[in-house]
C-alpha cells in the first residue's frame, strides 16, 4: 500500500499525521525489556530475541504492508515545526530509555541463569536498539544548542561510538560520495569489507578533525575540551561501574552489544551512500552535495521508530533540520524497504548487489564514470553494464587524488 498526500494550500490546514505516532522511536529502545518481561511470564528464552525478530523480520514486513508515506510539509509549516517542543522532547527521552535497557540486561545477565547462547541472543538484541543510539545522537547531535550536543554525547557513550559527534558532523557531511569518504561505500564492496576501512577510518578522520580544531585554539588534544574524550570517558565510567556491579559475565556481554551496536551504524552507513559519486570539478573539488547523493526511503513504519532517519537525501542537504520536518522529493533515489530489511540484506552480498547494482547504474544513467566502484571490480562490472563514458576518474583508487 502506497500512501501519497496531497500538499496543504496553507499552514493553517498542516496537520502532522504522525504526531503521536514518533512516540514510537521512544518505546523502540525498550524493546529488549519487554523481551525480558515476556522470559519472566512465559519462561520461554526465544523472547531474549525478541529485538532480532522485531527488527530483521517483523518491522520489514510491515514496511511491505503500510508502504511508503511522500507527504512533505510545506514549507511555510516548517518554522512552526521547528519550534515546536514535542519533537524534541521525544528525543530527550530517548536518552534515558537506552540506558535503562543496558542496565535492566546487564543486571538480568548476572543474575538470572543463563546459557552462553542465551547471553549472546540478549546481547545481540540489546547491540540492536542500542546501537540506533547512535540514531538519537545523530538527531541532537545537528542541534546548536549545548544541552542537546551534550545529550547526544551522552547517548552515544551507550555503545562507546563517542567519536560520531565529530566524524558524522566535519567529516562525513564534508566528504560524503567522495572517495575521501570511509563511511560511502563503493559499489561491488560487501558490508564486510566497507567495516574493515569505515570503521578505522571513521575514527582517524575524527580524531584528525578534533586534533586540528583544537590546535588552533592552543589546546592540546589530550585536554578535557576533546569532544571525543568526553563521551569515551562516560563509556569508561559506565562500563567499569556495570563491570563492579554485576560481575565477570560483564566482561562477555557488554562487548558483544557494544560490537553489534557499532554494526547497526556500519550498515546504516554501507546503504545510505553506496556506490553513489559527487562530480568532481575542474578546479579538483567536488560538487556540493545534493538530495540525489544519498538514498532515500519513505517506508513509514521503520521511519517511525528512527526519527526519519531514512528520509536521508533532505538531512544531508539541510542537517540541522529536524526529523519531524524533513521532505521527500521527486526522482530520489530510492531503497526498495526500509533500514531493517536493507541491513539484513547486506549480510548477503550476491542478494545485495543483485538488487542495488542495477538501481545504481540507473540513478548514473549507464555511465560509470558517475559511479563510485571497488578497486579491482572495473572490467567486471563494464563487461555486465556495458562502460558508457568511462573515465579514469571513477575507481576508488584515485581517492588520493
Amino acid at each position: 500500500m502506497t500512501t501519497v498526500s496531497k500538499e496543504p494550500d496553507s499552514i493553517a490546514e498542516y496537520v502532522d499525521k504522525k504526531r503521536y505516532l514518533w512516540m514510537l522511536s521512544v518505546i523502540w529502545p525498550a524493546t529488549p525489556i519487554i523481551g525480558l518481561y515476556l522470559v519472566a511470564q512465559t519462561g520461554w528464552s526465544i523472547w531474549y530475541g525478541l529485538v532480532l525478530f522485531v527488527w530483521y523480520a517483523l518491522v520489514p514486513l510491515l514496511d511491505a504492508m503500510f508502504g511508503e508515506d511522500f507527504n512533505n510539509p510545506p514549507e511555510e509549516a516548517v518554522e512552526a515545526l521547528e519550534k515546536d517542543r514535542y519533537y524534541r522532547v521525544l528525543t530527550y527521552l530517548t536518552v534515558p530509555m537506552h540506558y535503562a535497557a543496558l542496565l535492566a540486561s546487564a543486571w538480568w545477565v548476572s543474575t538470572q541463569s543463563m546459557s552462553l547462547l542465551e547471553i549472546v541472543t540478549l546481547a545481540l538484541s540489546l547491540g540492536i536498539v542500542n546501537g540506533l543510539a547512535l540514531n538519537t545522537g545523530h538527531e541532537l547531535g545537528h542541534k546548536k544548542e549545548t544541552f542537546d550536543r551534550w545529550m547526544a554525547k551522552l547517548v552515544l557513550a551507550v555503545v562507546g561510538y563517542g567519536h560520531f559527534f565529530i566524524e558524522h558532523n566535519k567529516g562525513h557531511h564534508r566528504d560524503v560520495a567522495t572517495p575521501k569518504d570511509p563511511a560511502t561505500s563503493r559499489m561491488g564492496e560487501s558490508i564486510y569489507k566497507f567495516s574493515t576501512r569505515e570503521i578505522p577510518g571513521a575514527f582517524r578522520r575524527a580524531w584528525e578533525l578534533e586534533e586540528e580544531r583544537l590546535s588552533r585554539r592552543g589546546k592540546s588534544p589530550w585536554s578535557l575540551e576533546n569532544e571525543i574524550l568526553q563521551p569515551m570517558l562516560i563509556t569508561f565510567a559506565l562500563y567499569v561501574g556495570l563491570l563492579a556491579f554485576f560481575g565477570p559475565l560483564m566482561l562477555i556481554f557488554l562487548p558483544i552489544q557494544m560490537a553489534f551496536g557499532w554494526w547497526q551504524l556500519t550498515s546504516a552507513n554501507y546503504i545510505e551512500h553506496y556506490g553513489l559519486l559527487r562530480e568532481k570539478l575542474d578546479n579538483g573539488r567536488y560538487e556540493h552535495q545534493k538530495p540525489h547523493h544519498s538514498w532515500n526511503s519513505n517506508h513509514i513504519m521503520s521511519n517511525l521508530i528512527l526519527f526519519h532517519l531514512q528520509r536521508h537525501s533532505d538531512h544531508h542537504a539541510h542537517p540541522t533540520r529536524s526529523y519531524q520536518s524533513l521532505r521527500d522529493f521527486k526522482d530520489l533515489p530510492a531503497l526498495p524497504t526500509g533500514y531493517p530489511g536493507m541491513f539484513f540484506m547486506a549480510m548477503v552480498p550476491g542478494w545485495f548487489r543483485a538488487v542495488m547494482d542495477p538501481k545504481v547504474v540507473n540513478w548514473a544513467h549507464g555511465d560509470l564514470s558517475k559511479v563510485q566502484i571497488d578497486d579491482g571490480k572495473q572490467e567486471h562490472y563494464e563487461q555486465k553494464f556495458g562502460s558508457i563514458g568511462v573515465s579514469p576518474g571513477i575507481s576508488a583508487a584515485t581517492a588520493a587524488e
